[in-house]
């Protein structure tokens, strides 16, 4: 849980998220379009990263079912759920996440 005194330490870090998730709103769809293509036509184990930054338009991407402001739909698993869709994003973003620590201050 973020205590008051922490609340500098989260801010920027999901100011960065909601910014990288207003990106990538418009392009949802074809992510989660070829992230189905890759798995039911190629069963591909790992996933195509070059496909996915094409289908995002951009150099980062994020495959989760949902976005960020989903989230707050189901109260009950806030945690895994925000768990879930951090883990969801491509590498370059996963390093950015780590570098904000954002993991731990979990404990919704």
């Amino acid at each position: 849980m973020y205590v008051r005194g922490k609340y500098r330490d989260v801010i920027l870090p999901m100011f960065v998220l909601r910014r990288l998730d207003c990106l990538l709103e418009e392009t949802k769809e074809q992510v989660k379009e070829e992230v189905a293509f890759q798995m039911e036509e190629f069963g591909l184990p790992d996933q195509d990263t070059d496909a996915l930054r094409e289908a995002s338009g951009y150099v980062f991407y994020n495959i989760a079912d949902v976005s960020l402001k989903d989230l707050t739909g189901n109260p009950s698993q806030l945690e895994n759920n925000f768990k879930h869709y951090l883990d969801s994003f491509s590498d370059n973003v996963k390093e950015i996440i780590e570098k904000f620590d954002l993991y731990s201050g979990l404990e919704f």
